[in-house]
């Protein structure tokens, strides 16, 4: 990754309250100035004509791009500095000997703080197991966790605002908890490889680990400088998507399309969603320009939700931990679920 370079937090050469102040008033100077930077890039110094084709698509890149990077730099710095205090081996403690329904509400909600993905969900699962976890509860955590994504989350609240940011998590954390409570009461613990069984100990050794405040607030700016390297070309590709899409493709079409009126529009987006994985930050600048389109609220949850949580990459991991039958069942649970806030959504909002 290349032409984006942040500076590290770990020695600043000023005290730390500081670079923090500093580092906040640059934020919201940057944030109230963006918009109107933009415009002037795009119709000032480019000389581009306002309600064209071509200029609205410059300037909703111009625009966007600043906009996504601040979001990210600056509220996921802070909800990484929370989710600190959530670190693996303080959830399985918390989640294991605990019934299937507190249990499944406890790993779901906890799967809102916590960053992990696809990548991720091997060593969960059996870190999960080895605690006495029940299966359930195991799967509600791994619904959840990609499927209601703090970045996602963050973006869409600084985008649209609250609404459609609760409503995103609320949608995703009923999926989590009735397929965790579903697949906690089907009793499918045989179709776990065994050697997963043969790992569980039971015994879960408590690790205490004392942080300072500094060292808390650079660990959350070195994995926001992280995810920002790691997400950037996502980024680019879905800025440059979505500028095309607000730029270029009429509104009529999108309507006739991923209207309320096309019953297949919801399934036709998860069916499209599940080969095309991506980070679900990049998918943020394509759902501002779809909605600005016309595309329901619903199909949008749809298709974000289906991009993190029933993606091809995912099934091909978690291979290594669940036999065939019991995938099928997962991808099934979490699937109807997604369909069915999609036609929910778009039923309740005009």
């Amino acid at each position: 990754m290349t032409g984006l370079a942040l500076p590290s937090l770990r020695r600043p050469n000023a005290p730390l309250p500081l670079v923090a102040g500093g580092a906040a008033a640059a934020w919201l100077v940057g944030w109230f100035a963006e918009a109107p930077a933009a415009d002037w890039l795009a119709f000032t110094v480019l000389r581009l004509e306002p309600g064209t084709h071509l200029g609205d698509a410059v300037a909703f890149f111009l625009e966007d791009l600043p906009k996504v990077l601040l979001l990210l730099l600056g509220i996921v710095t802070v909800v990484t500095l929370i989710r600190g205090f959530f670190p693996p081996e303080r959830i399985r403690p918390i989640l294991a000997g605990r019934g299937l329904l507190p249990g499944t509400f406890a790993a779901a909600g906890l799967g809102i703080v916590t960053p992990f993905c696809s990548c991720s969900a091997v060593p969960l699962f059996i870190g999960f197991v080895e605690a006495g976890v029940p299966l359930g509860v195991t799967f509600a955590f791994l619904i959840s966790s990609p499927m209601v994504n703090e970045v996602a989350l963050v973006l869409l609240w600084g985008l649209f605002g609250p609404g459609i940011a609760l409503a995103y998590m609320a949608a995703g954390l009923t999926v989590a908890i009735l397929g965790g409570l579903l697949i906690g009461r089907l009793r499918l613990e045989r179709y776990v490889e065994d050697y997963v069984w043969q790992l569980q100990t039971g015994k879960m050794r408590p690790i205490s680990v004392r942080l300072t405040w500094a060292d808390r607030l650079g660990d959350a700016w070195d994995y926001t400088r992280t995810l920002v390297h790691k997400i950037f070309p996502y980024l680019l590709a879905g800025i440059g998507l979505g500028a095309l899409i607000h730029g270029y493709v009429p509104t009529d079409l999108v309507a006739s399309i991923g209207g309320r009126s096309n019953l297949l529009a919801v399934p036709i987006v998860v069916l499209l969603a599940v080969p095309m994985y991506s980070n679900a930050a990049g998918t943020i600048p394509i759902v501002q320009a779809l909605l600005g389109k016309g595309l329901p609220l619903g199909t949008t949850l749809a298709f974000m939700m289906a991009v993190t949580a029933i993606s091809l990459p995912e099934f091909v991991i978690l291979r290594r931990v669940i036999k065939p039958p019991l995938l099928a069942i997962f991808a099934g649970v979490v699937t109807t679920g997604i369909l069915a806030i999609g036609f929910l959504f778009n039923s309740l909002i005009g």
